[in-house]
């Protein structure tokens, strides 16, 4: 690692620490009813919302209907989103006219953004108007990402209430997401991009003359549009020149700063966050970087606080940050180490003298290899998904890195809100393997953990290997899943492998190298991206009612204290330890056997 790369992740977690309290504060007062500051203005309109919906943000819920109320609203905006997208060529704002989208294709995108995965196997200024875009992608992208917040607040009430039935009103935690955490910085974050270059425009596709007219062999035609072929059969060509271009504008800043807020990570266009009209600068790279993870980091301090004991909110910080502060480096020196192979044959990875050079091969020049490293890590830890580089050209340890962030299940931050519910399992998990082994009931926050908790945590832990492993296994064993492999070997089950788990974990970010816009992939990802959102919040509600329902127990001398370090060291090992033995043996068919082969 050079000093300019070690500077640079030092600058961005610095950033991000000393904003994770003053946000995390402001979020805890947001759900607990209390004056944030906003309330005189957005007050009103909030109000005007529950009257229009005919909602009582008073009447709390169990369990069970805070989770009816979850899928139902879920569903209406994925049918919604499947919809606008089959009718898009009869609907306004569609300056280039562009058709509706095919029913696989249309399923698996409303499936991705009512899912909070934003996946595309899709290009967006060639594939979405403006109106799809904005009304169905960007709507999804806030309420999406609300709904991850509103369980999570579910299950923070859970652990804090004692002998409770009811965990909140869904319909209130969604609109407050939304309309006081969400909207507010998604609006900041427009500006800040829009001030750096990004795009915001309804104005139609612009058609440019290029400064340097590229010259090419054009096929010549007779006047039927038949190709003219030769002396020799082969088709005639005639030199030719392209002289103008048509470059994609449209709504993009409003769109971008929600993707990363809500770590979301859909791109407006298909090069996602690599497009210089979605990040144009190093510095609109670094608040796009930190805008996924602020929100996951400072709920660390939200549940802190709202437990009533904010050393247990810094504890699950603490080891979110060293987990991923673990993987960092590993990902900086296999992409600066560069390609043994082309070492071998005499090519120069320096990029000048006395510069470190390294891969850079599907990297942007104006990020280099430290940033693009950092947000490959911090998107697949974060579960965003956008990418400002292409995970495809990283040498096979450099691309493990980005891989076994999410297959730890998108805890490390993870998602807004699914995020810390994930490792909130993991902490009760940790507690319960604890009390095993000094024979005591186990506690958490004052809750006995009993197996009805055990049992729902165990689903949060199996099923999403299960999906994902399951799916990798009938993609490579059957002709549709390996007839869109482009690279053979070891390579390509990790193109396979990563498709399913950026899917089975709300991820979105692609590996590249595989056509994914088939109807086997479509589908089958679709379910993928399904089960791992709604068969997982399901029983997060459900261990939240259990717990609410329980006795507050005070504190004895059996009591695993949860705020210490020991406790960081325990709960980052079992996170380790799960995701160690469930995917190291699907990683050693692909990236390490890949790393060995390239090293010889």
């Amino acid at each position: 690692m050079t000093t300019n790369a070690i500077l640079q992740v030092i600058v961005f977690f610095a950033a991000l620490l000393a904003l994770v309290k003053p946000l995390g504060w402001y979020m805890a007062r947001v759900y607990e009813g209390k004056p944030c500051g906003l309330d005189p203005l957005l007050g009103p309109l909030e109000r005007a919302m529950y009257r229009l919906c005919g909602v009582r943000p008073t009447d709390e819920m169990d369990w069970k209907h805070y989770g009816v109320a979850m899928l139902c609203f879920n569903a209406a905006g994925l049918f919604f989103l499947y919809g606008l997208q089959r009718l898009q060529s009869l609907l306004p704002l569609n300056p280039a006219n562009l058709g509706g989208v095919v029913p696989d294709l249309a399923f698996n995108t409303a499936v991705s953004f009512a899912t909070n995965t934003n996946w595309q196997a899709y290009g967006g200024e060639t594939t979405l108007s403006y109106l799809t875009q904005m009304l169905g992608l960007t709507v999804q992208n806030f309420v999406s990402a609300a709904t991850g917040m509103a369980v999570l607040v579910a299950l923070i009430r859970g652990l804090n209430r004692s002998t409770s039935t009811t965990l909140g009103n869904f319909w209130s935690d969604l609109v407050r997401s939304t309309l006081y955490i969400l909207l507010p910085l998604a609006l900041l974050l427009s500006v800040l991009l829009v001030s750096q270059g990004v795009v915001q425009t309804l104005d139609s596709y612009r058609t440019v003359t290029l400064l340097q007219p590229a010259g090419y062999d054009k096929t010549v035609t007779d006047a039927t549009g038949q190709t003219v072929l030769d002396e020799q059969g082969k088709p005639k060509t005639e030199p030719a020149a392209i002289i103008e271009q048509i470059i994609a504008v449209g709504p993009a800043a409003s769109q971008i700063a929600i993707k990363e807020l809500g770590t979301n990570g859909g791109g407006f266009f298909n090069t996602n966050s690599a497009h210089p009209f979605e990040n144009p600068t190093p510095l609109s790279n670094f608040l796009e970087a930190l805008a996924i993870v602020l929100i996951p980091a400072a709920f660390c301090y939200t549940f802190g606080k709202m437990v009533g004991d904010t050393r247990q909110g810094w504890v699950i910080l603490a080891a979110m940050t060293i987990l991923l502060l673990c993987f960092i480096p590993i990902g900086l020196w296999a992409e600066q180490s560069g390609n043994p192979l082309l070492s071998d044959i005499g090519v120069d990875q320096q990029f000048e003298a006395g510069q470190a050079g390294g891969n850079m091969e599907g990297k942007e020049l104006r990020f280099g290899i430290a940033q693009s490293s950092l947000w490959s890590a911090v998107t697949t830890a974060a579960s965003n998904g956008s990418v400002n580089s292409m995970h495809d050209s990283y040498t096979p340890l450099g691309g493990l890195v980005p891989l076994f962030l999410m297959q730890f299940g998108e805890v490390v931050f993870g998602g807004v809100g699914s995020g810390l519910y994930g490792m909130i399992v993991f902490a009760i998990i940790a507690v319960f393997v604890s009390g095993l082994m000094v024979g005591r009931t186990p506690e958490y926050l004052g809750k006995k953990i009993e197996p009805y908790e055990m049992k729902m945590a165990a689903l949060l832990i199996l099923i999403m290997p299960i999906v994902v492993l399951g799916l990798t296994a009938l993609a490579i064993s059957t002709e549709n899943g390996r007839s869109a492999i482009l690279n053979p070997g070891p390579h390509g089950f990790s193109e396979v492998l990563y498709v399913y788990t950026s899917q089975g974990n709300n991820n979105g970010s692609a590996f590249a190298g595989l056509n994914a816009n088939t109807p086997f992939y479509n589908l089958t990802g679709g379910i993928a991206m399904l089960i791992s959102r709604f068969w997982l919040a399901i029983p997060i509600l459900a261990l939240a009612g259990s717990l609410a329902r329980k006795k507050l127990v005070p504190i004895g001398p059996g009591t695993l204290p949860t705020h210490t370090p020991l406790f960081v060291v325990l709960l980052i090992g079992v996170v380790v330890m799960v995701g160690a033995l469930t995917f190291l043996p699907a990683l050693a068919l692909g990236p390490i056997v890949e790393q060995l082969m390239m090293r010889g």
